[in-house]
């Protein structure tokens, strides 16, 4: 009789090798910022995948704000977009500027769910991803880091919220105050019809660690990603 495949099971690491911690989940789970901390504090270096598919979008957009987007021009308006240093992250930059606000505009928001699933987008995403994560201690995050980025990554973790949980978080970032329940009815009803869109990207791992937040700190869910791949790594703190 076999045994049962235990819910996490971290790769072993091998000597000399980058360290790879994915961490996925669905829009607006906190995954960027949550991955941020981790690798402030690991020492690693932060790949937001993300951040890529809004570039695309933006450039995209940028090049032709009024047009239906299509796959080929999307791809030929975010070829010069490059992941370049900044802090403890690897971010957007087109023409040596870093992409920033533009990211996060309303049109981008809007239209990024649409981008995401052309396959060559997702295909060019990943490339570049995986180039970032070369010869480095990494924490990568995105919807499919630990499927289909990176199969192979040492610890890999889905987060998870309460969906009205994760609209109020998401609003009071954007507002900057407390949102009312009628603004937060609305958005949520957003996240649900994404999470639908997303799904087919959204799967967790099969040995991911699945993590509720939704009555969690940002600090609590960081402390238990670090102690893990502390544990994973056979360091003391």
């Amino acid at each position: 009789m076999t045994s049962p495949t235990p819910p996490f099971a971290p790769r072993v690491r091998a000597p000399g090798s980058a360290f790879v911690v994915a961490i996925d989940g669905p829009a607006a789970s906190g995954k960027s910022s949550t991955a941020q901390w981790v690798a402030q504090e690991l020492d690693f270096t932060h790949v937001d995948s993300g951040s890529l598919y809004r570039a695309a979008t933006a450039a995209a957009l940028d090049a032709a704000p009024d047009a239906v987007l299509e796959e080929s021009a999307v791809l030929r308006a975010a070829a010069p977009i490059a992941l370049v240093p900044a802090g403890r992250s690897v971010v957007p930059a087109r023409g040596g500027a870093v992409m920033d606000e533009v990211l996060r505009s309303a049109a981008v928001t809007q239209h990024v769910s649409e981008v995401a699933r052309m396959p060559k987008v997702r295909a060019w995403v990943n490339e570049r991803v995986r180039a970032a994560a070369q010869g480095r201690d990494v924490v990568v995050d995105g919807r499919d880091m630990g499927t289909a980025v990176f199969p192979d990554a040492h610890v890999k973790v889905y987060l998870v919220a309460d969906p009205w949980e994760r609209a109020r978080r998401r609003l009071t970032q954007r507002l900057l105050r407390a949102p009312t329940d009628a603004e937060i009815a609305e958005e949520t009803e957003r996240l649900v019809q994404r999470d639908a869109r997303d799904a087919a990207q959204s799967a967790p791992a099969a040995s991911a660690l699945l993590i509720d937040t939704t009555y969690l700190t940002q600090e609590e869910q960081v402390g238990r990603i670090v102690a893990m791949v502390r544990a994973v790594r056979g360091e003391k703190r």
